[in-house]
């Protein structure tokens, strides 16, 4: 199995203000990935998904996809 991405790159937090970065774990209907397909362990998992979600609310990433 792969290792983490933010294991790998010793990433110690997600900001939500890097779309840059989010947009890799987010699919082209902007749903979040699943874990076992990105890779990502389950605590960066849970941490991705929070700065996801905020920076859905600031309107940086979109909701849905038209």
């Amino acid at each position: 199995m792969n290792s983490c991405f933010f294991c790998s790159q010793n990433l110690k937090e997600i900001d939500y203000k890097d779309v840059g970065l989010l947009k890799r774990f987010i699919s082209s209907q902007a749903k979040i990935i699943d874990t076992k397909y990105t890779g990502v362990c389950a605590k960066h998992q849970r941490r991705l998904a929070i700065a996801i979600k905020r920076s859905r609310i600031i309107g940086l990433l979109p909701f849905v996809t038209r």
